[in-house]
């Protein structure tokens, strides 16, 4: 008898591999049987895990980190053993905002510049009274974090200059629609719905903020993990196959369309395969640009739980929540990511495992080969838009040198 597991997942195209583990009985091939429940926003997703309506959970990585240390409600800890997913979101502004920013150009902008362009309205608006708002998925998000790390890199405060609130993936769209927002930082299909009813124009990939940023985990609450480990690291097998069916162009249509059935995106298929095929439609009838990378699921390591980025994701909590840095908070935000897990789940698989499990981020600006625990690995470019670097070993220094 197959073990029964329960995963909650927001409609996203980065929701996939759980969906594509079921559908294509991957899971099933591994022993468990995957029941998945659809929300419409992060903090139900979060509440259905932590009073064990479900066992696991499609989950932004720093809510995770932030259930762990007790942000906004009593602390759990919770594990994430397994990345589903790097980037995958943009930066869309309503139409006039971003042909004024974009300055001419046709395709996504440079982050320098249109940050440069988008500080001259922020100031004029702020100076007006009329701050430039932002609609963000969840204050822990790494929509939020990417955002702000931007603005503030050129020269914008995000909690002076601007507003930034906080909107449901599904939502996005309407809020641009309705001018509740100026602009949104959510996941795919949401900012091509926006393009398609042309009320907004997509500017940035967050992957042009930083090239490799951890976007999406499988979160468990500890104690679940301990209780179901086997059954988990079989999970995860089953995800890894989800993850390599996945960027295989050979399946992008049917994944497509598995994915905007109405139990799961209730979308549109074109919109969906968009995404997987990393190609970008900027504004409404304008020309598509292909931009690698856009969605990362799979290849270099995407899915291992690198503790560096759980750090960075605590670092950002730091500066964004008046926090001061302490060592056994940034001690508890690390031990969310869960290699050993992922390790122990891939050990004598075909899977390439990385030597270390950590590393300094942002380091890597050309193809470089890395030393393995089994088989081999080349880690591209996962460099930040402004240049700097995060050692994981350094954070205090590293949070003093930004703005």
């Amino acid at each position: 008898m197959n073990t029964q597991l329960t995963i909650g997942f927001l409609p996203l195209v980065d929701a996939c591999l759980p969906i594509l583990a079921r559908e294509h009985g991957f899971a099933e091939d591994e022993g468990i049987s995957l029941s998945l429940v659809k929300d419409l926003s992060w903090a139900t997703v979060l509440d259905r895990l932590l009073y064990g309506h479900s066992d696991a959970a499609h989950m932004i990585a720093p809510l995770a980190i932030a259930a762990t240390l007790g942000r906004g409600r009593p602390a759990q800890p919770l594990a994430a053993p397994f990345v589903l997913g790097l980037n995958g979101n943009a930066i869309t502004l309503a139409p006039k905002l971003a042909q004024r920013v974009r300055g001419g150009e046709t395709g996504l902008g440079d982050p320098v510049k249109v940050g440069a362009a988008l500080r001259e309205v922020a100031l004029e608006r702020a100076a007006a009274g009329k701050p430039l708002t932002f609609g963000v998925v969840h204050r822990y998000s790494s929509h939020n974090y990417m955002l702000r790390y931007w603005l503030a890199s050129c020269g914008i405060h995000p909690d002076k200059d601007v507003d930034i609130s906080t909107v449901a993936p599904p939502f996005c769209a309407e809020a641009l629609e309705l001018g509740e927002v100026d602009g949104i930082c959510v996941g795919e299909p949401w900012n091509s719905v926006a393009v398609e009813k042309g009320v907004g124009e997509i500017v940035l990939s967050t992957s042009q903020i930083w090239r490799r940023g951890v976007e999406k985990v499988l979160a468990l609450r500890e104690p679940v993990l301990e209780e179901k480990r086997e059954a988990v690291l079989r999970l995860i097998r089953a995800l890894c196959r989800a993850a390599a069916h996945f960027v295989d162009p050979i399946n992008w249509e049917h994944n497509a369309a598995i994915l905007a059935r109405p139990e799961y995106l209730d979308g549109s298929p074109e919109l969906i395969r968009r995404a997987i095929a990393d190609q970008i439609l900027i504004a409404r009838g304008g020309t598509m640009i292909h931009y690698p990378d856009f969605m990362f699921q799979y290849r270099e390591a995407a899915n291992f739980p690198w503790v560096s980025q759980a750090e960075w994701l605590y670092s950002q909590m730091v500066r964004w929540d008046g926090l001061t840095f302490d060592r056994a908070s940034a001690d508890k935000a690390a031990r969310v990511f869960r290699p050993d897990i992922y390790r122990a789940a891939l050990l004598g698989t075909n899977e390439p495992l990385p030597g270390a499990s950590s590393k300094v981020e942002g380091s890597i600006v050309t193809p470089t080969v890395v030393g393995t625990q089994q088989g081999n690995m080349v880690l591209e470019s996962n460099a930040f838009f402004d240049g700097k670097v995060f050692d994981p070993q350094r954070i205090e220094e590293y949070l003093a040198q930004l703005p």
